[in-house]
Parts: C-alpha cells; structure tokens; sequence
C-alpha cells in the first residue's frame, strides 16, 4: 500500500489563504486597539477637564459673594474692616517655641576660593592638598580666614608709584 502524502495541493492552498486573510487583518485590528486606547485616555481627560470646570465655575460663583470676599481679604492679606480693631501678636523669640531651621554653611563662590589660594602661593603661606586637616577644603590656605569681615576690603599689596623716564622729566622742566 503506498502511503498518500500528508500536505496535499489543497491543505496548501488552505494554508496560504488563512496567512493572507490573517495578514491582512493585523494591521487594521492593530490600529483599532489603538484608537479605542485613545478614546479611553480622551474619555478620562475630559472627565478631569470637566471636573476643573465644574471647580472653577464654583469659585468663580464664591468670588461674587461679598462675605467671602471680606473673610478671604481678613485671612490672606490680614486687612481690618471699619470698625475693627486690629492688632498683630509678635512673637519675641520665635526660635523657642519651633526648631529654628539651620542653614548650612555657605561655601565661598569658586573664583574667591581660587584667588585665595593663588595669594597663598605667592605669599608662601599656602599648604599642599595632601596635608589638609578634616575640615578645610583643598583650596584654602592655613591660618588664612575663608571670608574676609564685612565692610572691610581685602588687604592688597601697595602699589609702588611709577618713576618716570628721564626724557619726559626733562621736557617738563624747560
């Protein structure tokens, strides 16, 4: 008995016509899943939009009433209407009763601290990077301050007047 093969012309033709019809209804079904996701996200920015709206449309109805006005100015802005006496409480120390919030320190600008270090080097009081203590920074000299006091310009070396050439103080002479 001879065996039939098992892919006939038709299982073929079959098989071709179930790949074209499944080709080309990929893309189109891909595209619908796509626009029914798009649907669903505008469906959700509407609803917040719409949610905005109903939000603004209430304060906009609150702002016309004048009571609300009166309390929002007293609250906000600490104003007094005719008649009312007003008065402001002053703490006298107001780091007792709440944790006072601590800056950090503040470092001094980049090109301070270049300049300091380049004055360290020439007066010859600066210190390699290496020796450095814990808390200083590489770039600051030893026993040099890191800020100079407020109101008091940095000491400068003094400059040395010119002497003029010889020719001009004769010229000036005649």
């Amino acid at each position: 008995m001879a065996k039939k093969p098992q892919l006939t012309g038709r299982a073929a033709i079959l098989a071709v016509v179930v790949c074209a019809i499944a080709m080309s209804l990929a893309y189109p079904v891909r595209t619908y899943i796509a626009q029914r996701r798009d649907i669903a996200e505008l469906r959700e920015e509407k609803a917040k939009v719409e949610a905005e709206r109903q939000r603004l449309l209430a304060e906009s109805r609150q702002v016309g009433d004048p009571n609300w006005v009166r309390r929002t100015a007293k609250e906000r802005l600490h104003y007094c209407g005719q008649g009312e006496r007003c008065f402001v409480v002053m703490d006298p120390d107001p780091g007792k009763g709440q944790a006072a919030a601590q800056r950090p320190a503040q470092q001094p600008p980049w090109y301070q601290t270049l300049w300091e270090s380049v004055q360290a080097a020439d007066d010859g009081t600066g210190r390699r990077a290496t020796e450095q203590s814990p808390g200083q920074s590489a770039g600051q000299p030893t026993g040099q301050p890191t800020e100079q006091p407020t109101g008091q310009p940095a000491e400068q070396p003094e400059k040395q007047p010119e002497k003029q050439p010889e020719k001009q103080k004769e010229s000036v002479g005649q």
